[in-house]
């Protein structure tokens, strides 16, 4: 099976960060790793792979070589998350002709893109099971719901730059004739519990158009969630054929980017922190070592990158553009809204060239904000050497997302070189061994 078709699998798989998560924990397990739980003591041994899951959402998976060769920690940072319509604790909004789902908007969605077409339910749901409050995945993976948009001829002005009001224009409805208590209702009947039982849910509707690899040549992608599925994937495939015998190699996975980060399962908590710490200590490494270790140490951030629109080539910076499959995108911005410098930069280029991986480099227009990305606010808790990179993508933060079907080998292949290498600092040199 490609890489393009692995891919399509995993993105049909995730249809939230949940099931994301729940996926790669299937991957890891196959391949082998010890799964570490966070109130637990870790006993640690070398030539060991350890994965622990924090939220159900955000994972970290790191291998250990023979700790007394190791110089470095080697870390792949991605996201689980992307924009959807959240399902609100008390759901229902019936009345005598419609049963509606009440909802808000997680990140920061094209709303327009979610009219119009069938939705599915998925998420966790929190229910009383033999005493215990469990929290169990559910996907409904069926068509249910649809947000319809009034037709033209009572809204005359939708095609002249309507505003969406989410409270009002993105609410869907899921059944006729309104019943009481009915949201609670489909979910115990797809959970086979009494409704008594459910206590909490994290849900959100998703599109339920399959991801597809499609055009002339069968060169792009499309499907929802790619920002940021396709890096949870490229480095997860990455991580689990490399090794490095002198670095840790991790691979970090965290949730919520889309709305911040600043979350206990979020990259700006201190889960990615703390398991390097704890991986250390159980090897009797005390601060000051842990220190001098992660001043050699890398973080690559990977979160998509905007590729040139065709329809829309004025939104973009006139000498840092990036199109599809052609190649890793490093972003830089002087705000550090990206946390790409000189150093980080030049070693992305390098480690590309060295497995002939074609790169771009992309720079928001100076009149344009533009994005960013939850490296930056890391560095609070780890002050590592970062770059930001991400494969080039159209239509990001819609239901349904395009990228190139060569950008996912490529980001393969750089990946795999990143953590197939031990990168040093000698004062201002800095060493790329593998």
């Amino acid at each position: 099976m490609s890489n393009q078709e692995k891919f399509i699998e995993f993105l049909n798989n995730s249809h939230c960060a949940f099931w994301a998560v729940n996926e790669i924990e299937k991957q890891l397990i196959a391949a082998g790793f010890i799964k570490l739980k966070e109130n637990s003591t870790w006993n640690l041994e070398n030539n060991r792979y350890y994965y622990v899951v924090r939220n159900q959402s955000s994972i970290i998976a790191f291998k250990i070589p023979e700790i007394n060769e190791v110089h470095s920690v080697n870390v792949i940072a991605s996201h689980s998350d992307s924009p959807a319509l959240k399902i609100k604790p008390v759901a229902d909004m019936k009345d005598k002709k419609y049963n509606r789902l009440n909802v808000e908007v997680y990140g920061g969605a094209i709303l327009a893109t979610w009219l119009d077409r069938p939705l599915s339910l998925t998420g966790r749901v929190t229910l009383m099971e033999n005493g215990n409050l469990v929290s169990k995945l559910v996907d409904f993976d069926e068509d249910m719901a649809i947000i319809p948009n009034v037709a033209i001829h009572q809204n005359r002005q939708i095609n002249d730059g309507y505003k969406w009001n989410p409270q009002v224009d993105l609410i869907p409805i899921s059944g006729l004739q309104g019943s009481d208590d009915y949201f609670n209702s489909l979910l115990a009947e797809k959970l086979h519990v009494d409704k008594e039982n459910i206590y909490a849910h994290d849900l959100f509707l998703y599109n339920r158009q399959r991801a597809c690899i499609w055009g002339q040549k069968q060169e792009f992608i499309s499907s929802g969630r790619i920002d940021n599925l396709a890096s949870a994937f490229t480095s997860l495939q990455a991580f689990l054929k490399s090794y490095s015998k002198h670095s840790i190699n991790i691979l970090a996975v965290f949730d919520n980017e889309e709305v911040g980060a600043i979350t206990k399962q979020g990259m700006a908590s201190k889960f990615l922190s703390d398991v390097i710490e704890r991986i250390f200590t159980s090897f009797y490494y005390v601060g000051s070592d842990i220190k001098a270790i992660l001043a050699n140490s890398f973080l690559v951030s990977s979160d998509n990158a905007h590729a040139v629109h065709p329809n829309h080539p004025e939104l973009y910076d006139s000498t840092n553009q990036t199109y599809l499959n052609e190649g890793v995108v490093i972003k830089t911005a002087a705000s550090q809204s990206y946390v790409t410098d000189a150093v980080s930069l030049a070693v992305t280029k390098l480690l590309c060239q060295r497995v002939e991986v074609p790169y771009q480099i992309f720079a928001n227009k100076s009149d344009n904000r533009g994005g960013s990305t939850q490296a930056a606010i890391s560095t609070i808790n780890l002050p590592l050497n970062m770059v930001d990179i991400g494969l080039p993508q159209l239509a990001m933060h819609s239901s349904y997302e395009t990228c190139g079907s060569d950008d996912i080998d490529y980001m393969i292949d750089f990946m795999s070189e990143f953590y197939n290498s031990t990168i040093t600092v000698d004062d201002n040199k800095f060493i790329i061994n593998n």
